[in-house]
């Protein structure tokens, strides 16, 4: 606990000498096999925008960056040396999810049934959690769990 109380002030202290007012999270980066399946996927379901694709053949590097409404990013990346996640339903440590929020528990449900029509997996149905949401959860074509929450 003490530990945690330092660094709380240590970077409370350095956030104000820094002046950093506002800091959002600028972007998220998703390693992905079939980017225009995972990019098609943002743009339908949550009304993402997309840049030209970037293409870095030395490297062999694809990306897409694609723009959301909020002021939200999502770097969509390809490169073929990735390995594949050894079981998407099984948590494990790192980043587990990210969450849209859609504003109203009828567009929750509007939109997890939308998608489950559609083929989308949906791994949590419709509910109120603990921590005060109500949410479902999805898989994008590349295993990554979307929580739809109002």
């Amino acid at each position: 606990m003490k530990n945690i109380l330092i660094f709380t002030f240590l970077f409370g202290k350095l956030h104000h000498q820094l002046n950093l007012k506002t800091m959002i999270i600028e972007h998220i980066a998703i390693w992905a096999n079939d980017l225009e399946k995972i990019k098609t996927f943002y743009m339908r379901y949550f009304g993402a925008k997309s840049n030209t694709k970037y293409h870095n053949p030395v490297k062999e590097f694809q990306s897409y960056f694609l723009s959301f409404e909020s002021g939200a990013r999502i770097e969509l990346m390809q490169k073929p040396q990735i390995p594949e996640r050894e079981n998407p339903k099984t948590e494990t440590l790192g980043i587990t999810h990210f969450a849209f929020t859609l504003g109203s528990k009828q567009k929750v449900d509007e939109l997890t049934e939308l998608m489950r029509k559609e083929g989308v997996q949906i791994i949590g149905e419709p509910r109120h959690t603990g921590d005060g949401y109500y949410e479902s959860v999805v898989l994008d074509p590349e295993n990554n769990r979307i929580e739809l929450v109002a």
